[in-house]
């Protein structure tokens, strides 16, 4: 019955009448595309720089080629894992396309992870062939070693890193090199069965257990690479200077929008104020993203370190919430910020701050509170809104109502691999759930409050850890700062802060204390300050779940 209710539906739309997809009016998504198009169109354009080497689109179209085709010759294709333990350097921007060129799934590995959570993922991922820079030959040959894998190891010899000559630091049996040499530069790979196929595979940074591996399609990875270019409103040839891991999220999908954009990628092994600043100026980079961490660096670095620099550079920045010293501080030093948000689950950023021109005539506070927002979708993401997670109804646009942000559309992952109640469960109720606390204000834009696992109740009343971190970073003594929920014997929990001080400054816990209270209410202020480097992920992330740990410690003493 429903068939034939379906049959005279088709039969009664007139549009629907032997119009059906064939070859010539549709393809899969897919940001191999891209590169293909680049390389036909500006085949002489630089495409990569790292230290001494430089290569055209052309050429990378070629080297991406190789690759795929010497995976292929190894039997590697449709659905298999191919693994990567790079730096940002010209090999893993050639992995990006020439990894799922023959059909696999790219698996970038977080270069400081230990040999344990490494051997997991390559295991659960079932990798069957490891590409590795000498850099990590340790750590990798101990994943190994721990893994029942047999992969096929590559080794990366970097001259920009460490251990490029040292043949203990040779895992594999084939170089990178002589490998692609191998390979066929006019390979002729074809474009994804279905769009809906992965392209890659993200593990979450896992705090606690065993880190979820988030698979992407290959329709996600070429619309989120072109809403970047939208949403940042990216001019072609853009310079793009890698200071955010490749490896995370597959760089926020900047190698698919740099192909896009046929710009040009300036490599960095290590992110350090000189050396950015270096580039930027040598290779007058236009563009580039990174944590709050990676722009509070060059806010502090030596005036003399920029001098020289006469041109617009723009920066991304993505955090839970941006410190608000850190947006004012970037527009002090001529940079222009663009805030946006977003998870592993949904490609890295999908969303943004989208600017609006009225902004420009308001003081810098005002400007830093419009600028510091989550913002709305990115233009490519069908959904983004604030919702009541029992009730699944969104909150009214009143800035104070808190609910879950939450997304829906193609910028959202496929699921979580071999697990399909977490996939579930993030997926419940035909949104995904992102677990950040936010209001909607009255001009539909989302504000986080908090991580729903870092709100600290005191009392019952509700604190934002944000909030009062906020506070903390507007002393001029304050690097970083992060405030977690420490145990309490009268009010179940209060607010303990971390501070880490910058270069050649002092301040008391007494001092900070007066701070905070002449900005919050007194049940807000911290009860407690310990001061010290905090404790950071590969990206720069403050890893609360070591301070929060800390915290019972210190309470359990007092």
């Amino acid at each position: 019955m429903r068939r034939s209710v379906r049959m005279h539906a088709a039969m009664s739309n007139l549009y629907a009448r032997d119009l059906d997809r064939n070859p010539a009016n549709h393809a899969p998504l897919t940001p191999l595309s891209l590169l293909a198009r680049t390389a036909d169109v500006w085949p002489d354009h630089p495409s990569v720089i790292h230290g001494g080497r430089r290569y055209t689109w052309g050429e990378t179209y070629e080297r991406c080629r190789r690759l795929a085709s010497a995976l292929a010759k190894h039997g590697i294709g449709a659905g298999d894992t191919v693994a990567v333990m790079l730096s940002n350097t010209p090999e893993m921007v050639e992995a990006h396309f020439g990894v799922p060129m023959c059909g696999a799934v790219l698996n970038t590995l977080n270069t400081r992870l230990d040999a344990e959570a490494l051997a997991f993922m390559l295991g659960h991922g079932e990798a069957k062939v490891l590409v590795t820079d000498t850099e990590f030959a340790p750590v990798a040959r101990k994943a190994l070693e721990m893994t029942p894998m047999k992969s096929l190891v590559i080794d990366v010899a970097d001259p920009e890193g460490p251990n490029a000559d040292d043949p203990a630091a040779r895992l594999g049996s084939t170089d990178y090199e002589a490998f692609l040499a191998g390979g066929d530069p006019a390979y002729a790979w074809k474009l994804p069965a279905d769009e809906w196929d992965a392209i890659s595979l993200n593990y979450t940074s896992g705090t606690t257990g065993n880190p979820k591996g988030v698979v992407y399609h290959h329709r996600g990875a070429l619309l989120n690479a072109v809403s970047n270019i939208v949403d940042w409103a990216m001019p072609r040839h853009s310079v793009y200077l890698w200071t955010l891991p490749m490896f995370h999220c597959n760089g926020w999908c900047f190698a698919w929008t740099m192909a896009a954009n046929a710009g040009t990628n300036v490599c960095l092994r290590r992110v350090e104020a000189k050396a950015m600043l270096d580039a930027i100026r040598k290779h007058r980079v236009t563009h580039y993203c990174g944590a709050p961490i990676v722009h509070s660096m060059l806010i502090h670095a030596p005036a003399e370190w920029r001098q020289g620099i006469d041109h617009k550079v723009s920066g991304l920045v993505a955090a839970a919430a941006p410190p608000a010293a850190m947006i004012e501080g970037m527009e002090r030093i001529g940079f222009d910020l663009t805030h946006v948000y977003g998870l592993t689950e949904t490609y890295g950023p999908a969303s943004v701050c989208a600017k609006h021109a009225a902004w420009s005539g308001l003081d810098i506070g005002a400007r830093t509170e419009r600028n510091g927002r989550q913002g709305v979708r990115y233009t490519l993401e069908e959904g983004m809104t604030v919702m009541d997670p029992v009730t699944m109804t969104p909150v009214p646009r009143d800035g104070e109502t808190m609910g879950e942000i939450m997304f829906r559309g193609n910028i959202t992952m496929k699921g979580y691999l071999k697990n399909s109640k977490a996939t579930a469960e993030a997926f419940a109720g035909g949104w995904f759930h992102s677990g950040d606390l936010a209001v909607l204000q009255p001009d539909g834009y989302v504000k986080i409050k908090d991580r729903s696992k870092d709100v600290i109740i005191s009392g019952g009343e509700n604190i934002s850890s944000l909030e009062v971190e906020d506070v903390l970073y507007r002393h001029p003594a304050v690097l970083a700062a992060a405030v977690v929920a420490q145990p309490d014997p009268r009010w179940g929990e209060t607010p303990r802060a971390f501070v880490e001080l910058k270069p050649g400054s002092t301040v008391t816990a007494d001092e900070l204390n007066a701070h905070c209270r002449a900005h919050l209410a007194s049940f807000k202020v911290p009860k407690g300050y310990e001061f010290g480097e905090l404790p950071k992920t590969s990206t720069g992330k403050i890893q609360k779940f070591v301070l929060r740990e800390k915290a019972k410690s210190a309470a359990a003493i007092e």
